[in-house]
């Protein structure tokens, strides 16, 4: 855990969240997949690796009002909650290396993760979150998780990644999901460079 936590500290304490490769300026796709779950706004919602996102300003403006973010990196947690002034104090923010973290049993509606899973390269890493994911989440809860797509990216923020299509990535959580859609996603990067990513909609089976 040192390692990948010192790795990312730097790459957050030499970057702003706005000039790493996978920044948004706006979650269009998250945002409609979370909204499309019919969740009401008083759900939980658990954004993974979402420090240097802008996810949880949306999710704020739309009005939800139970919004956890996880970050390995302190640097990126605090550049969040800079930007959200005030409205940080709505939201729970947890410093945690996702792998090894430990969250409430069947707490959350909604676990969402842009870009963290595809950087878990080792089998072990890759099994401790699938079964945190299924331990926090609520039965019958939605887990959405985009990572780079077969034709994306091999390599990003000095890290090897692993890439996904939907049928595999869907069998890295096996059984316990039910895959109900996937999309994929050509993003545009702050540098104009394209990366291409799939997100995959799962339900925990009750």
């Amino acid at each position: 855990m040192d390692n990948t936590k010192s790795h990312w500290e730097q790459v957050y304490a030499t970057k702003g969240s706005n000039e790493v490769s996978w920044y948004q300026t706006q979650p269009q796709k998250s945002l409609e997949l979370i909204q499309g779950t019919g969740i009401t706004h008083d759900a939980q919602i658990i954004d993974i690796g979402g420090g240097a996102s802008t996810l949880v300003d949306f999710l704020l403006q739309a009005d939800f009002q139970n919004v956890t973010v996880l970050d390995i990196s302190a640097a990126s947690l605090h550049n969040a909650q800079q930007r959200l002034g005030n409205a940080a104090k709505r939201v729970t923010w947890l410093e945690t290396d996702i792998t090894q973290a430990t969250l409430a049993t069947d707490f959350y509606d909604v676990w969402h993760d842009r870009a963290v899973f595809h950087f878990l390269t080792n089998p072990a890493d890759r099994l401790a979150y699938v079964q945190l994911a299924k331990q926090a989440l609520k039965p019958n809860g939605h887990i959405i998780v985009a990572t780079f797509a077969p034709d994306g990216p091999t390599r990003c923020s000095g890290l090897d990644v692993v890439r996904y299509d939907p049928e595999h990535l869907h069998g890295e959580f096996g059984e316990p999901f039910e895959l109900v859609a996937s999309y994929h996603e050509l993003h545009q990067t702050p540098f104009g460079t394209e990366q291409s990513f799939i997100y995959c909609y799962c339900k925990k089976r009750s």
